[in-house]
């Protein structure tokens, strides 16, 4: 008979899972203001109030919106753009909607007045010119930007390589004379008709009056529609050389505290480059960060939804971007938040504090042990080290063990085989594992050795000889092109994805094509030359600098660029020095804003399944972190610390956040960002394949290593067997950590329910369950504890014990079957399955 009908995982998985998952009923956030009760209003106020002289509208086309503000007693303000009436005077100046936006009709100076049936009001002054004398437009500045909001410019629309139905715009609009050249001169003009701008193909398609294979994307009483008539009206002028260019952009107001289910008008303010400012709101384009928390309309209204957490909201406009924060209080109470460990807890609690979200409480020590020896090692614990750790009264038992497990080899096993896989160190055939041999051990050295990690990135990026005296040139064979090293650099090293940056600028960030070959100028004089008479490694090579003036040119405009880190001047490197010197000390320096913050972030996610920022890797404005507090503080600690990465884990380790329970509690079961517990993950391939190995007593054998290599050990993912693959085992062909797949899906479960691989190993003639079963000195109580132990470091429960011990009795003849069924059990729930 099936195992399967024999006895039901289920069976076995009994509260502790059940608790971590929760019931959504029992733990569902309260629907009450987190914010409590605000007070009565004390005062309204209109803005924005640019340098305290109100607003300027330069021009018909050009409008302002507005939004007002309510300051209550208790220090809350509240956005009352859409609750307030409005009144300008004198009139005929501009016209103003009932959510604050203002058009102009006339030049002159103009009061604008926002008020309230409670008898409060606000007003603020604004100037209106350019309307009598109109002033010809500007294309890149106000007719490229319609292309971005309605979607034209887009990689699935025009934006694409090859256009769309004959029709091509540059992606995201990043080269307006492209686009210039394709809208007024290419199609025989047939696009725009001055005469009649009415009847302009690129009028009449986009508001459905003309076949349109994008729908229809904008009304004709709107004010992309307007601008766009009166641009042709004008004869489609393309602007001046000197005419002012957008530098920057900022959301006004930057950020609020807000109830959940409440409103809040943005207003995104351009700066240029002869120090004007425009309002740009209903041209820009509005995007929230996480689409489970907030939504943002056209016009720059967020919402904000029934999670609580923060959310950024991306302004994005003319290549520039923006953010507005939006902080979500739960609003409960935390009068019995734990005293702080570490600056660690300092952080993630005064966050928790803000939002009103009360942690769940510490994990228990059967727990602690697991978790950390799995966080820390890769391994679990065996059945002894969990009843010393638990018999153990030391109140600095849980420290010493984390210094345990930091100075031990099982650190340097699991770490070495992250970094390998991001590094990308594999072989592509028999003659690459010399190398890929010799890099993996220098990575394990230098993680056992607690090399500082700035010296580690250093010995990587500036290799030079080969592979037997300096392993890691083996990183230059994987990515032996100018741009996968930068890419691969910014993202690993600096936590940035800078892919976009080297076809145009990108959308999301402030890197241009010029930064993006500024950086990729460090590596511009690497050479590398096949290795003599040396057939068993074809694809290793002696790297070397190749004296010469380090530059690069973009290929779009042909400028020649010199060597520069990201957002900082260029470096004047002399013919004779190895630029990528220059680029390890521009990014370990204490002052740079990426180095250190990225791999703190990126350790952060190890242990918590989430980073600060998150992805990991992804570390830009538009995505910004979770806790600025908790990162800025764990990368200044690391610099001051001298780049220690052991320190880092330690750190981490020690703070009463890593040491929380699982299980929610009444208020925090949606927190995914917070930290207000720790969250449950599977156990990556290697661990839990390990894992299957020590509970069954079993072994793995891996052509070409010794005897008694475990799958954490593997020097190279290509040995690792089908096991590993199906459970997600990265093959380290990116240096995205997401290229590891922690997702379950259903040929897991049937590989561990069903597969001859795992009921071999459950029923090894030599393994666990044939030595349960052939000793009779000890009681079947006390082997049942012994499995519990060593599957999941706890003592089994009393209904869990009554379970296995009749199941045994039921099978007295054949006990290594009764023992088979409950390791197989085990081996299928949840809770072995899961770090928590």
């Amino acid at each position: 008979m099936d195992r399967f009908w024999r006895i039901a995982p289920a069976a076995w998985s009994i509260c502790l899972w059940t608790a971590i998952a929760g019931s959504a009923s029992a733990v569902e956030e309260t629907k009450s203001s987190g914010l409590g009760d605000p007070g009565p209003l004390t005062e309204l106020r209109v803005e924005p109030n640019i340098d305290g002289k109100g607003f300027v509208i330069n021009g018909r086309d050009r409008s302002q919106q507005l939004f007002v503000t309510g300051l209550f007693a208790s220090g809350q303000q509240h956005d009352f753009t859409r609750k307030v009436t409005y009144k300008a005077e004198p009139e005929g100046i501009v016209s103003i909607s009932d959510d604050g936006y203002v058009t102009p009709l006339a030049d002159g100076t103009v009061t604008i007045t926002a008020s309230i049936e409670a008898g409060k009001s606000a007003s603020l002054s604004g100037t209106v010119a350019g309307i009598a004398n109109d002033p010809p437009m500007n294309f890149k500045n106000q007719i490229v930007p319609i292309f971005t909001k309605l979607g034209c410019n887009s990689g699935g629309c025009h934006g694409k390589a090859s256009g769309q139905n004959g029709f091509k715009l540059s992606l995201l609009g990043f080269y307006p004379d492209d686009d210039y050249e394709f809208l007024v001169k290419e199609g025989r003009g047939r696009r725009l008709n001055p005469a009649s701008p009415d009847e302009s193909l690129f009028l009449t398609k986009p508001v459905g009056k003309s076949p349109h294979g994008g729908g229809k994307r904008m009304e004709e009483d709107s004010h992309e529609y307007r601008l766009i008539a009166h641009w042709i009206e004008q004869g489609m002028p393309y602007g001046n050389p000197e005419d002012p260019v957008v530098t920057s952009i900022q959301c006004l107001p930057t950020g609020r505290v807000m109830d959940r289910g409440a409103e809040q008008q943005i207003t995104v303010v351009a700066t240029y480059s002869d120090g004007s400012t425009e309002d740009v709101t209903r041209m820009a384009l509005f995007e929230p960060n996480d689409t489970e928390m907030a939504e943002s309309g056209k016009t720059g209204l967020v919402r904000s939804l029934d999670l609580s957490g923060e959310v950024a909201i991306m302004a994005r406009y003319q290549g520039q971007v923006s953010t507005f924060r939006a902080t979500i209080p739960l609003g409960a109470d935390l009068a019995d938040i734990p005293e702080p460990n570490n600056f660690v807890d300092e952080a993630v609690m005064n966050k928790l504090k803000l939002l009103g979200i009360p942690p769940s409480g510490p994990a228990n020590d059967a727990t602690f042990i697991r978790r950390a020896y799995v966080d820390i090692t890769g391994e679990i614990p065996t059945a002894e080290e969990v009843r010393q750790f638990l018999a153990d009264s030391d109140p600095e038992k849980r420290d010493k063990l984390i210094d345990r497990l930091v100075d031990s080899p099982g650190y340097a096993d699991l770490f070495a085989n992250k970094w390998n896989m991001v590094l990308r160190n594999k072989r592509r055939g028999a003659t690459d594992q010399k190398g890929t041999y010799a890099f993996y051990r220098w990575i394990w050295n230098s993680l056992y050795e607690n090399k500082p990690y700035d010296q580690f990135a250093r010995e990587i990026l500036t290799a030079s000889g080969d592979m037997d005296q300096n392993p890691p040139v083996v990183w230059y064979r994987e990515v032996s092109k100018n741009n996968e090293q930068v890419e691969d650099t910014a993202q690993l090293f600096l936590g940035l994805r800078i892919q976009c940056a080297r076809c145009h600028h990108h959308p999301f960030e402030r890197w241009s094509q010029n930064d993006y070959y500024s950086l990729s100028a460090f590596f511009s004089r690497v050479g590398n030359k096949k290795l003599a008479n040396d057939a068993s490694a074809a694809r290793d090579r002696r790297i070397f600098h190749n004296e010469g003036v380090a530059t690069a040119k973009n290929p779009r405009n042909g400028t020649k660029l010199k060597p520069a880190g990201l957002g900082v001047e260029a470096f004047d490197i002399p013919a004779d020095r190895d630029p990528r010197h220059y680029l390890v000390d521009w990014m370990a320096a204490k002052d740079n804003p990426f180095f250190a913050k990225a791999i703190v972030n990126r350790y952060w996610k190890h242990f918590f399944d989430r980073g600060i920022v998150e992805p990991e890797d992804d570390m830009r404005e538009t995505n910004p972190p979770s806790n600025p507090e908790l990162l800025d503080n764990l990368a200044q600690q690391f610099i001051e610390n001298n780049f220690d990465l052991k320190w880092l884990v330690r750190t981490i380790c020690k703070s009463n956040t890593y040491q929380l329970s699982a299980i929610p509690n009444d208020y925090n079961l949606k927190d995914k960002q917070n930290f207000s517990r720790y969250y449950p993950r599977r156990l990556k391939a290697e661990v839990l394949y390990d894992a299957l190995h020590q509970v069954t007593s079993t072994s793995q054998a891996y052509k070409g290593l010794p005897a008694g290599t475990s799958a954490l050990q593997l020097p190279d993912p290509s040995v690792g067997t089908y096991f590993l693959k199906v459970f997600g085992q990265p093959q380290g062909e990116t240096a995205c950590e997401c290229e590891r797949s922690q997702e379950a899906n259903l040929a897991q479960s049937l590989h561990l329910l069903n597969s001859s691989e795992v009921q071999g190993k459950i029923s090894n003639a030599s393994g666990r369950a044939a030595i349960l079963a052939k000793d009779t000195e000890t009681s079947d109580e006390q082997k049942i504890q012994e499995l519990y132990l060593s599957v999941y470091s706890r003592a089994p429960q009393d209904d869990e014990l009554k379970i296995a011990l009749a199941h045994i009795a039921k099978h007295e003849k054949e006990k290594q079957i009764a023992y088979e069924d409950i390791i197989w059990a085990l081996v299928n729930t949840k809770e072995f399955l899961f770090n928590h």
